[in-house]
């Protein structure tokens, strides 16, 4: 019997220059230590298939999808995005969506799954920024509602950095809401309106932080009843950190990865999890953060075993 089922795609890879600050290492370094310390066994993973065309267009525009493939993105624009256009960027991007749209499909079968990245937040339809290419989790909420799979979805978004992609999307929908906890001065420095906005103080610690989450989830719960919960959780509120401006601690992440994936269960919410953001200057300490958001799935699988049971799923 194997536990939670995960999706990773770190074997696909791109250039990037010597100097670049995106820490590209943090996601074979995280399935390597989930392998390593037995929170996930190797019949726990796979690879994603790449989004196709028609799904990236339920978001992204017919100009800027062009622009990708063919590899024409302006100088402006790709620094806007922070990586160089390459076939791999290209490719990696689409198993990103890919990842995405999978383990929402799993979620909604199974109760909960995992994607090992993805969180791709501020891109927006016709232009990519912040590191992200494409909107991974805007177009798996499309593509499970095109395919009558999902009708309201709830997207909690916990990296520091509000999801201003995504809120934009989806501003005025009634069947997705968007609740986004993140730093009040960080990027992006113009922020959208989400359905649910927390914004806190640099040097934000624990106690207020999950204050916030606690507050806001259960807020959001209360005005919102979803079919499915997409949970980004973000590593960058950590307090080592090089763009998240918060102060919260390791222990502080793991209780907000424990409390937001058992309040959305109890809730009889099934939950995706995508990884988001994480700077730490030390990659480790961004790998043991995406590792704690992991076990706590595991461990919340194996609590509520009986889902599984009452749901008749065979896994």
């Amino acid at each position: 019997m194997r536990s939670v089922k995960a999706f990773f795609y770190d074997n696909f890879r791109f250039p990037l220059p010597p100097d670049h600050r995106f820490p590209v290492p943090k996601y074979p370094g995280l399935r390597q230590r989930l392998l390593e310390t037995g929170v996930l066994a190797p019949a726990d993973l796979d690879n994603p298939d790449p989004a196709t065309d028609d799904q990236l267009l339920l978001v992204h525009t017919p100009e800027y999808l062009e622009k990708l493939t063919k590899g024409t993105l302006s100088e402006r624009e790709a620094r806007r995005i922070g990586f160089p256009w390459s076939p791999g960027l290209l490719e990696r991007s689409r198993r990103s969506v890919g990842a995405t749209i999978a383990v929402c499909h799993t979620a909604l079968d199974e109760g909960i799954c995992c994607s090992l990245a993805g969180g791709t937040h501020h891109a927006y339809p016709d232009h990519g920024e912040g590191y992200c290419v494409f909107n991974d989790v805007a177009i798996a909420v499309r593509v499970l509602q095109q395919g009558k799979r999902l009708q309201r979805a709830l997207i909690i978004d916990l990296d520091v950095h509000q999801g201003n992609g995504t809120a934009a999307i989806f501003a005025g929908e009634s069947q997705v809401f968007t609740f986004s906890v993140h730093g009040q001065k960080n990027f992006p420095f113009h922020k959208e309106t989400s359905s649910l906005d927390i914004a806190l103080p640099d040097g934000t610690q624990d106690e207020s932080y999950l204050d916030a989450v606690r507050q806001g989830l259960n807020r959001a719960l209360a005005l919102f009843e979803a079919d499915l919960a997409i949970y980004l959780a973000g590593a960058d509120p950590f307090a080592g950190d090089r763009l998240g401006r918060m102060a919260v601690s390791k222990a502080g992440l793991a209780e907000r990865d424990r409390f937001v994936l058992d309040r959305c269960w109890r809730s009889g919410l099934p939950v995706a999890v995508v990884m988001s953001g994480g700077y730490a200057r030390n990659v480790e300490d961004i790998v043991d953060i995406h590792t704690e958001t992991i076990r706590q799935a595991v461990d919340l699988w194996n609590d509520y075993a009986d889902y599984r049971v009452r749901r008749n799923i065979t896994v």
